[in-house]
């Protein structure tokens, strides 16, 4: 006797990401507020406007929320069309500005993701696998711009693995959050100053 074929509602699914994404964009903002160890499952619940256990079933345990969390925010950052546009730039100052301003655009536009994970690293159960995992395709960007540098003219002054070190320090995450969150600065004003930085120093 053939088995029944289980029918699946594209309604009910639709409904069910919904569901998953008004969870998850809950807890990405309840972690960036409060920190990930200050957050529990029934807050996240709270805000959603769901059971608990809608949740576990949903996305599962907070620590599932933050992987789906950092997934996300990778996902979203558009960094792969992004360089596509920057490697066909052909002199330094382009390409600097290009970075200045596309790892802007990121970092303003992932603010409460970045805050929710970096809020969650002192106290996850492996927070620094967490932090290279949600960093990973960005480091591993801008080393792809240190290596295009290094084909224009003139090349930077240091070598290709200083450079991409370079561009990590003034446009990476932490140094956006370091002039924007902490010191008060304009998004505006810290690409502009980010920019010029990085032209001086490197050639």
């Amino acid at each position: 006797m053939p088995s029944k074929r289980t029918y699946v509602s594209p309604l009910r699914e639709q409904a069910a990401v919904r569901t998953r994404e008004l969870i998850v964009g809950h807890a990405t903002e309840l972690f960036a507020e409060r920190g990930y160890g200050r957050v529990t499952v029934a807050d996240i619940a709270a805000a959603a406007g769901v059971a608990a256990k809608t949740v576990f079933a949903s996305v599962g345990s907070k620590s599932d929320i933050l992987n789906r969390i950092v997934d996300q925010g990778v996902s979203a950052s558009g960094y792969e069309q992004a360089m596509t546009a920057l490697l066909a730039e052909r002199t330094p100052e382009s390409v600097l500005r290009m970075l200045a301003h596309g790892t802007r655009r990121g970092n303003e536009g992932q603010l409460t993701v970045h805050e929710a994970i970096r809020k969650a690293l002192p106290v996850h159960e492996d927070g620094e696998a967490l932090w290279e995992r949600a960093t990973a395709d960005y480091r591993d960007a801008l080393h792809t711009a240190a290596r295009h540098l290094h084909t224009l003219s003139p090349p930077p002054a240091h070598p290709v693995r200083e450079t991409a070190d370079l561009l990590w320090l003034w446009f990476g995450p932490t140094g956006w959050r370091t002039l924007v969150i902490e010191s008060g600065w304009t998004w505006d004003h810290a690409e502009d100053v980010l920019y010029r930085t990085a032209l001086t120093a490197l050639h």
